[in-house]
């Protein structure tokens, strides 16, 4: 028999949790669907690689008169010294430029979009929410918008057909400003801040020493947008940029093709060859990025 303590004491009973299956992956039927529907994006974002690949491994001929998505003969070997020794190796010349433009460009865009974005979330001062507004309002511009006035103004400067010319509309990226921000203000808490100020940092070396390190993430997020928007940028160095010898590579590669339909020249093989070249350095750059964008994830998982 059961004492009266015991009478007394509650029964726990299981409660069971009710869980409402996802309506899109619930059924068989959706299932399907979502696996359809990614397997033809991933078809979609692979089918001009695989054409890429396919052009460049073929000769003149096997270019016009062979199956487009498929071998038709392994030429990759000839169309890759072709491009690097046409018109005395200039493709290496406009590898190297673009390297330049977007490398340097790049780090100090974040570098001056990590500071800024900083500044407008993380300090107090009259017309903050006024400059943010011009931030958002910049970025909202189309880029060829602003081609012909950044023209006129270098050229009033003298700094047409110059690496500053390149390099200093890179520095200024109000996009970048803005993801700067919205990643500060959710990464870099108030009260670190001010314990940092009571131990006696100042704010560049809190900014040297605690921010930049905890927006890892978010600086190769944005340095990785702007290495890849100013490696592909076109009306930029189509304005600024008058000799060969200070042109960018997807610059090169379209006088290229102008020049084919003007002298008579095919320059077709050439230009695909380099178009693949073009993408090797952007797939290994986002590879590289890939172990910071691990980390945030990990370390927002931990919070």
């Amino acid at each position: 028999m059961l004492t009266t303590e015991q009478q007394a004491r509650p029964v726990k009973v299981p409660v069971r949790r009710r869980t409402t299956p996802d309506p899109a992956t619930g059924t068989r039927g959706g299932r399907r669907f979502v696996l359809i529907g990614l397997v033809l994006a991933s078809l979609y974002s692979v089918f001009p690689v695989w054409w890429l690949i396919v052009a460049a491994t073929k000769d003149r001929a096997g270019l016009y008169q062979s199956n487009g998505m498929w071998f038709s003969g392994m030429h990759l070997g000839e169309n890759l010294k072709q491009v690097f020794t046409y018109q005395d190796g200039i493709f290496l010349r406009w590898i190297a430029n673009s390297f330049l433009y977007a490398g340097v460009g790049s780090v100090g865009g974040t570098l001056i979009a990590l500071a800024t974005g900083y500044g407008l979330a993380r300090f107090d001062f009259p017309g903050r929410k006024a400059v943010f507004a011009c931030v958002v309002g910049s970025f909202l511009l189309p880029v060829a918008l602003l081609t012909l006035p950044l023209y006129l103004l270098f050229s009033s400067l003298g700094l047409v057909d110059t690496v500053w010319s390149m390099l200093i509309p890179c520095l200024i990226n109000p996009f970048s400003v803005y993801l700067a921000k919205v990643y500060t203000e959710s990464t870099v808490p108030y009260e670190l801040l001010e314990a940092a100020r009571l131990d006696g940092a100042g704010e560049l070396r809190i900014f040297t020493s605690i921010v930049l390190r905890m927006m890892t993430t978010g600086g190769a997020t944005i340095f990785l947008l702007a290495f890849v928007n100013t490696w592909n940028s076109f009306y930029l160095p189509l304005t600024m940029l008058r000799g060969e010898s200070h042109w960018t590579l997807t610059l090169g590669l379209y006088n290229w093709t102008g020049r084919r339909q003007e002298s008579g020249i095919d320059l077709t093989s050439l230009v695909i060859t380099g178009s693949l070249l073009s993408i090797v350095p952007l797939a290994v750059m986002m590879t590289a990025m890939r172990r910071y964008w691990r980390s945030g994830v990990t370390l927002g998982a931990l919070k």
